[in-house]
């Protein structure tokens, strides 16, 4: 048949040959606020396809000026009404596409797994991109979307007549309703298990399926190179380049063999911020760079084994990801220049570098069951070091409400300390209804266990867990939802000594508009310090903290959203002063040493967003971070912590977009009660983009730095650069423009 046209439902009443050839869906149910009752609006999809795309026609209806649907960048869409087809193409009920429009035509798409992980906030990974199209009119009686997804963008089996699994979503975001068709309830763990069957696609292979994206770079930049600390120098160049090339080859339709010579791994999209000030453990930033997404589910197990931004600089890589039958399989292998860089050229370790392989395989059992094995390998040749890890994991869905994952792994190590080893290990359970829900988590990872690869923040711990909440439901009112959470959490170190112990209970409340509130009103912790944690630690040491804490936000106004929180009660000083000679030490009467041992002082930080549409193609998000630490009995401050930060985006059209973020950090220290210094950073960064789609763009873009450092280059006693009261040195200038063009064949 011949592609539908947008222009053929903009009547909201489809009666064209088109529409009659199409399979028509209507009867879409509510999933929240009142699981199992009717749409609140009226709407229909229609579904076809033709030799080289699946086409979804969505026809919505609402009442005149309460659709919410802006001209945003690409994924940007969390504020607007939109819908959504899901597609589990290989029907095994655990993997799904996920391509979403909002009412203006705007895309976002992303990769469903039914086990939710941790470093994706859920059950989606909005890292996967790819070429698909769609259209979007707001029209009188509601809106129409249109979407066409090339097959060639989808990975399924080989057979001539194809079963997939189909989810169709619509949400209105003023009334917080979330409906599937067919209907998808809390009452059962999952989604595609509720999936309805779509059969009758035939003779849809692509065929020939390579895809090579070539890409060039032109920068200029100037950079404060800190690598010597007795040749503190400034490095410029005033006009270079480079180019590199991506490929991909896809294999019978289900599997994809990823290439890439020399490549651009800089983000052009910016992280956001984070408090990393006074941080026990390292942050989570996710990965948002193009040669690591696709398929990038395939690699993950419950213990976070492949944190691909470990793998930081690299010259080449190859992946293969695929669905074999009832088994996925993943490979990589790739070096990393990183160890070289980081260091002068003229040292040993200049020029070095690190090589990573990582092996997963998984096998489909039962209906919505797997089990798997993993190996991941880190070789780097300086004195021989080298990290090894493997293992077995299952996931085990007992029932509609059951669901259990399962890992125990092994590590064999050399990075530097001598040879480590070590098993790790990790189990949860989880219960899934309409009502309640309840997960209990198990980790033990022994003291010599290693993964760098992966991203294991903490070792020498056995760790019991548990989240439990209840949600009453109202079926009127403002109130959508309500109810109690208890999160628990004891930590105990492999020699019995109890580390960690956490009692959190709260109460969330959830009202239409996007509206949330959420108390914390009393969270007892319980946190023990170690020598071996803080060598100036004489003894073990319990700090027993307090704290509480409210999150509220709200989406009620079309043109803006709010949201915030504020947290106040104790907190440990991990940063401590140190001292040339012995200092008193702060919260250690008649303490007097060289490094100071943490201890127990005062804390609060907050947060307040506000993102602001002042007409549709304008969006506007500003952020303000604060944390402080005081000390208890003085009330002075340890530090304060500020980041402001303002993002503006202009979208002229689908495909132009201007970018501006101006960010804002200070520390401000007491070097009485802390060894972290004051700095002072701004940061101005633009950005002009024309994306046709994924693998297809320019970007125009220049960023400039401003820190507060002595210009003349000195280092204190510490070796830290010293530092001045204002931002008195640009310590970073950069000007690029970026080329790639996507070649489908």
């Amino acid at each position: 048949m011949r592609g539908p046209e947008i222009d053929e439902f903009l009547s909201m009443k489809p009666e064209g040959e088109i529409a009659r050839r199409m399979t028509r869906v209507s009867g879409f149910v509510q999933r929240d606020p009142h699981d199992g009752a009717p749409v609140t609006q009226k709407t229909e999809a229609y579904l076809g396809y033709d030799s080289k795309n699946l086409y979804v026609v969505f026809i919505c209806f609402d009442e005149p000026g309460k659709v919410r649907g802006r001209k945003v960048r690409r994924e940007d869409i969390g504020d607007d009404d939109s819908v959504e087809v899901m597609l589990d193409t290989f029907h095994d009920r655990r993997r799904a596409y996920a391509f979403q429009v909002n009412p203006l035509g705007i895309q976002w798409d992303a990769i469903w797994t039914e086990a939710p992980h941790e470093e994706t906030s859920g059950n989606f990974d909005t890292s996967f991109d790819t070429v698909w199209y769609s259209q979007g009119k707001i029209t009188p009686q509601g809106y129409v979307v249109w979407i066409a997804i090339p097959f060639k963008s989808l990975r399924f089996s080989s057979s001539i007549e194809q079963t997939w699994g189909i989810l169709l979503y619509r949400g209105i975001v003023r009334e917080n309703e979330d409906t599937f068709w067919p209907q998808v309830t809390h009452r059962v763990e999952g989604r595609l298990g509720q999936a309805a069957t779509l059969s009758g696609l035939s003779a849809i292979s692509p065929g020939r399926n390579i895809q090579l994206i070539p890409y060039g770079l032109l920068n200029s930049f100037r950079d404060l190179d800190t690598r010597d600390p007795n040749a503190l120098h400034f490095e410029n160049r005033a006009i270079g380049g480079t180019a590199g090339l991506d490929g991909k080859v896809i294999l019978n339709d289900r599997s994809v063999m990823d290439l890439t010579l020399n490549p651009d791994f800089s983000q052009v999209e910016s992280d956001e911020p984070q408090v990393t000030v006074n941080q026990r453990y390292r942050v989570y930033f996710p990965e948002k760079r193009p040669f690591f997404i696709e398929n990038a589910d395939y690699f993950r197990t419950p213990l976070d084994l492949f944190f691909t931004r470990n793998i930081v600089d690299p010259s080449y890589g190859a992946r293969f990801t695929g669905k074999l039958g009832e088994y996925s399989v993943a490979l990589l292998t790739a070096d990393d220049k990183s160890p070289g860089l980081a260091v002068p050229a003229w040292t040993p370790l200049g020029g070095s570098r690190q090589y990573f392989n990582i092996a997963r395989v998984s096998r489909d059992i039962f209906k919505q069951s797997s089990i798997g094995v993993i190996y991941t390998d880190q070789e780097y040749g300086v004195d021989n070091q080298f990290n090894r890890v493997g293992g077995v994991d299952a996931r085990l869905k007992f029932s509609s409400k059951w669901t259990s994952s399962l890992q125990t792994v092994v590590s064999s190590s050399n990075v530097g300390f001598g040879y480590q080893a070590g098993p790790a290990s990790y189990a949860d359970l989880t219960y899934s209804s309409a009502n309640a829900d309840d997960q209990a988590i198990y980790r033990d990872i022994s003291p010599g266990f290693t993964s760098v690869p992966g991203f294991i923040n903490r070792v020498d711990i056995r760790d019991v867990g548990n989240q439990f909440d209840y949600r009453f439901r109202p079926k009127s009112g403002p109130l959508v939802a309500w109810g109690p959470s208890m999160h628990t959490d004891w930590v105990w170190a492999h020699d019995g000594t109890r580390l960690d112990l956490l009692t959190d209970p709260s109460i969330g409340l959830r009202f239409k508009g996007q509206t949330y509130l959420t108390i914390y009103p009393y969270t007892d912790f319980h946190e023990r310090l170690r020598p071996s944690d803080y060598p100036a630690l004489t003894a073990d040491k319990d700090y027993h903290e307090h704290d509480s804490s409210v999150i509220a936000g709200t989406s009620l106004l079309k043109w803006m959203s709010l949201q915030g929180y504020y947290t106040w009660g104790d907190g440990v000083n991990f940063v401590p002063p140190v001292g040339v000679s012995a200092i008193n030490c702060p919260g250690w009467p008649g303490l007097s040493l060289t490094t100071c041992p943490p201890y127990l002082a005062r804390s609060d930080g907050a947060s307040a967003g506000i993102s602001i549409h002042p007409v549709t193609s304008l969006k506007i998000d500003n952020t303000y971070l604060f944390s402080r630490l005081r000390d208890d009995p003085s009330q002075l401050a340890i530090f304060n912590n500020h980041i402001i930060r303002t993002k503006w985006n202009w979208q002229f059209t689908r495909e132009l977009s201007f970018r501006m973020i101006l960010q804002y950090n200070a520390t401000l220290a007491n070097p009485a009660f802390t060894y972290v210094q004051t700095t002072k950073q701004f940061n101005a960064d633009f950005l002009l983009t024309y994306l046709v789609h994924p693998g297809t763009a320019i970007y125009v873009g220049y960023n400039s730095d401003r820190q507060n450092i002595n210009p003349m280059l000195q280092l204190d006693p510490f070796g830290n650069l010293v530092r001045t009261r204002d931002l008195s040195l640009q310590d970073g200038r950069l000007f690029f423009i970026k080329v790639s063009y996507l070649y489908r064949f």
